[in-house]
């Protein structure tokens, strides 16, 4: 399992317009990611609802689980680590 720790760089967090731009990351990845928010759960990265749902806000702290997928896993982080929320 590969995974990737990320602060989130959009002043909303993943909320919203971020969620939607992180999950159609993933989905266009075509690989099953998750992503857990500290120590908590992992959820389905593709899922709009899901990554709302972790309430990650700006600055915290998200980690990103795939299996054998460095690269895509580097892409989704910078994504993370960005303002998700400009136009």
């Amino acid at each position: 399992m590969s995974t990737r720790t990320v602060i989130v760089g959009s002043p909303v967090g993943l909320h919203a317009r971020p969620a939607a731009k992180l999950t159609q990351a993933v989905q266009a990845a075509g690989v099953p990611v998750r992503i857990s928010l500290g120590d908590g759960e992992p959820v389905d990265a593709a899922s709009v609802l899901a990554v709302m749902t972790l309430g990650a806000g700006h600055g915290d702290e998200v980690t990103l689980h795939a299996e054998d997928a460095d690269a895509i896993l580097d892409q989704l982080a910078e994504l993370i680590a960005s303002d998700l929320d400009s136009a």
